[in-house]
């Protein structure tokens, strides 16, 4: 039987990372308002653990981005396909990422899709141009490696 997954990341601001990938990627930022609006009625969400985000409430540790066609948990906002969550830590990042995200805009469209995510605060690290691949490599606000293909 197959799993259902996420990617989830690391990060010092999980709401301006899912800024930056939900307009890097054409995703949606989830909606948790609603679970939210349910745990503290429940009493089981004191108010230190959430705050306002565009008008809703969120959680102040965790926020996510997923797929707009992919389904979703009308409950919690939750998507259930393609997503990535972004959770707080409190040490920084280190080191280069053991797993990226490669976005493919084929060849075509690659210049144009690294020129409008430098516009969101992605920085350009290099490009690879090697036998049968040429890509640029960047990091996001918060300095996580991915490819542009």
């Amino acid at each position: 039987m197959a799993l259902d997954w996420k990617v989830v990341i690391d990060c010092a601001d999980p709401h301006a990372q899912t800024a930056f990938w939900a307009q890097a990627l054409g995703y949606q930022v989830e909606d948790n308002s609603a679970l939210i609006e349910q745990l503290v009625g429940q009493g089981v969400l004191s108010e230190d653990l959430y705050l306002e985000v565009d008008g809703r409430k969120a959680f102040r540790d965790l926020a996510a981005v997923r797929h707009p066609d992919d389904p979703v948990q009308p409950v919690s906002g939750t998507g259930l396909g393609r997503r990535l969550l972004f959770q707080r830590v409190p040490e920084r990042k280190q080191g280069k990422n053991r797993l990226h995200l490669d976005l493919h805009a084929g060849p075509e469209r690659r210049d144009g899709e690294v020129k409008r995510l430098e516009g969101l605060g992605a920085t350009i690290l290099r490009e690879v141009q090697e036998p049968g691949t040429h890509h640029v490599v960047l990091a996001d606000p918060e300095g996580n490696e991915f490819c542009v293909q």
